[in-house]
């Protein structure tokens, strides 16, 4: 069997919704019963997970149906104990979190996060019993010097010793240029990168690992292109922003749980 393109079976398409610094109690109502309570999706082919800010977990916890997964949008470089502002991997599990995101080019970006502190962040929260939204891309200076892969390599490398069950970690591919700025990789942009993370993973782990670990793609996703998307075969759902927030994930979720994968025979 070729490992390039697979069969998505159960639960090997996630779609995650990042509402990042977003949200007020009257607004995350609407939006937990509005939208995120109304998704239409085969929890059985699907995980659907949405990370609120800090400060409304506990009230997206409670609200949210329970085929949607709630996850933290970070976690501390440390565990328990003088670390002012933090919130401990070890924390969020015995509070009921079952995943977070880390590495998010936001926190690259603004607040410093190497590759070696991300490396350090998913060991933790590995440690502690959750699962990983790992995030990984490319500034536009560094597509248009056609150093991505190289600047994925770098990414990965650093978060290879970090995972022991790569079972336990969703890859998120997003170029940094196209987060919020309401460009998008094209489809075919996507595959070639998603196709090459596969290759990373199938050299530097296994080629059963890398074709079973979920790949997914974020970057100005929304209702208008998450078809062409999902149906290219390195792609195994979306991490959104924005859209996120509105209607249009409803959209976006239900176009990913009718999607079929294929396999391609030896």
């Amino acid at each position: 069997l070729k490992l390039i393109d697979y069969v998505l079976e159960q639960e090997d398409i996630s779609v995650g919704g990042n509402w990042k610094c977003n949200g007020a109690l009257e607004f995350n109502k609407f939006l937990i019963e509005d939208v995120i309570n109304k998704l239409e999706f085969d929890p059985a082919k699907v995980d659907v997970i949405v990370a609120p800010t800090t400060l409304h977990i506990a009230m997206a916890k409670v609200m949210v149906a329970d085929n949607v997964k709630v996850a933290s949008q970070n976690v501390s470089l440390y565990g328990t104990g003088a670390y002012t502002g933090e919130i401990a991997a070890e924390q969020l599990t015995d509070f009921g979190i079952e995943w977070v995101i880390v590495g998010h080019s936001e926190r690259r970006a603004l607040y410093g996060e190497a590759n070696e502190t991300v490396g350090t962040k998913v060991s933790n929260a590995l440690e502690a019993g959750l699962n990983v939204i790992l995030c990984i891309g490319e500034t536009l200076e560094q597509r248009e010097s056609n150093s991505t892969n190289d600047v994925l390599k770098e990414q990965l490398d650093a978060c290879k010793e970090s995972v022991k069950d790569w079972s336990k970690v969703v890859i998120a591919y997003e170029p940094v240029w196209a987060i919020g700025t309401g460009k998008v990789a094209t489809p075919e942009q996507a595959q070639e990168t998603h196709a090459y993370i596969r290759q990373w993973m199938a050299e530097n782990v296994s080629e059963e690992v890398g074709a079973a670990t979920r790949i997914i793609y974020g970057g100005s996703v929304n209702d208008k292109n998450c078809g062409d998307l999902i149906n290219q075969s390195e792609i195994d759902g979306f991490l959104v922003g924005g859209a996120s927030l509105k209607l249009a994930f409803q959209k976006i979720v239900s176009t990913a749980s009718e999607h079929q994968g294929t396999q391609e025979s030896a």
